[in-house]
């Protein structure tokens, strides 16, 4: 669940990016209408969630099965009007079997605290089902998913979305914004607006939490991680405080 890339963090003095890229900062921008392949592919369409998960736990329309110990599906309530998007599981989730477990899980979960929102409320899940990795030496390294990998997982993504039926989904990071939003949406110049695609609920782009661990020794890491969470705070005023 840890994105390589968000956008470029940094600018040429090594330090996180500069507050005029934060929505506070920016004049909004009038976007078309885009929406990626979790919102314009086929997909299955099930009675239920667990109908769902155990019709993708077998799932083989990538390689990523191959090497992953399992498909790690999403978790939430069937009736959750927020649906939280990352990127992959990463190596906790894959020995769990759970989404967003892991560091990066944690932090999601202290700023969802901060924002005031319950994620017990809230279906978490991932663009990406199998957990891709490079290893070195014992250890499992986070690879990110490719473009053809993201579309061929949207099948199972785009029927999360079919049962539940959210208010709003959250795009947490780059690989999410492109499976919900297509690849003209950046996130770091999209971030905390919210897009209405032509089909399916309104996306809330922001960052993935994993950039904030990547982020720790910077200067300004704490003024990211009150951005985040300004950002995650907008989904109470957009759902009706879930």
């Amino acid at each position: 669940m840890m994105p390589s890339e968000q956008g470029k963090a940094r600018g040429r003095s090594g330090g996180m990016e500069p507050d005029s890229t934060r929505p506070s900062a920016r004049k909004p921008q009038r976007r078309r209408p885009t929406a990626g392949p979790a919102l314009t592919s086929d997909h299955p369409h099930a009675r239920s969630l667990a109908a769902l998960e155990e019709e993708a736990s077998g799932c083989e329309r990538c390689d990523l099965y191959r090497n992953a110990n399992r498909l790690v599906f999403g978790e939430g309530p069937k009736d959750a009007r927020v649906v939280l998007v990352g990127e992959q599981p990463g190596d906790r989730e894959d020995l769990a079997g759970r989404p967003f477990v892991g560091p990066a899980g944690r932090v999601l979960d202290e700023c969802l605290t901060e924002a005031g929102i319950d994620r017990n409320i809230c279906y978490v899940t991932n663009a990406v089902k199998h957990f891709k990795f490079t290893e070195r030496g014992k250890r499992r390294l986070h690879s990110r998913p490719n473009a053809g990998e993201v579309r061929a997982c949207a099948w199972w993504l785009a029927a999360e979305l079919d049962v539940l039926r959210p208010r709003l989904v959250i795009a947490l990071g780059a690989t999410a914004v492109y499976a919900l939003l297509g690849n003209r949406i950046k996130v770091m110049a999209a971030r905390g607006q919210v897009i209405a695609p032509p089909s399916g609920p309104p996306v809330l782009v922001t960052i993935h939490p994993s950039y904030l661990l990547r982020a720790r020794g910077h200067a300004d890491v704490a003024a990211e991680r009150g951005a985040f969470v300004e950002d995650l705070r907008r989904i109470s005023a957009l759902t009706g405080n879930p």
